[in-house]
C-alpha cells in the first residue's frame, strides 16, 4: 500500500467533509438564523468546518513536505490557493466573531454575516477546481 496516496485520500475525506460543512452550514443559516440559538449552533458547525479546512490543507502541505514531492502548481494554481487561504482565515474569524457578539447584534447583522460566510465558502469552492485541475 502506499503511504503517502493513503495519507492524501485521509486528508482529502477531512476536506471534502470541511467543504460541505462550510457551505451548507453557512446556506442553511440564511433560513434558519432568525432564530437566534439555531445561528449560534451553525456557527460553531461553521466554525469547526473551517478549522477542518485549514488543518487539511495544511496536512497536504506537510504530506508533501514529508515525501519531498511538492505539486508543481502555476500561477494560476498559486492564486487559487492564496485565495482559499484568504477565504478560510477570514471566515473563520467572522464565525469566530459572530459566536462572541452575535447575540447581541441585529436581525439584519446576522444576516449579513451569513451571506459573508456564505461567500467565503462558495469562493473557496469555486478556487479549489482551479487548485485542483492548473497543479
Amino acid at each position: 500500500m502506499d503511504l503517502q496516496n493513503l495519507g492524501y485520500a485521509l486528508t482529502q475525506v477531512v476536506h471534502n467533509f470541511g467543504a460541505s460543512v462550510v457551505i451548507g452550514g453557512a446556506v442553511a443559516s440564511l433560513w434558519l438564523a432568525p432564530r437566534p440559538e439555531l445561528g449560534r449552533s451553525l456557527a460553531w458547525l461553521v466554525l469547526s468546518g473551517w478549522a477542518a479546512q485549514m488543518a487539511s490543507g495544511a496536512a497536504f502541505g506537510a504530506i508533501s513536505y514529508y515525501y519531498g514531492q511538492f505539486p508543481d502548481l502555476s500561477a494560476i494554481a498559486m492564486v487559487a490557493l492564496a485565495l482559499k487561504v484568504a477565504c478560510a482565515v477570514s471566515a473563520f474569524f467572522l464565525a469566530a466573531f459572530y459566536l462572541l457578539h452575535g447575540a447581541s447584534q441585529s436581525t439584519a447583522w446576522r444576516h449579513g454575516v451569513w451571506l459573508i460566510l456564505a461567500a467565503l465558502g462558495a469562493t473557496a469552492l469555486t478556487a479549489a477546481a482551479f487548485l485542483r485541475w492548473f497543479s
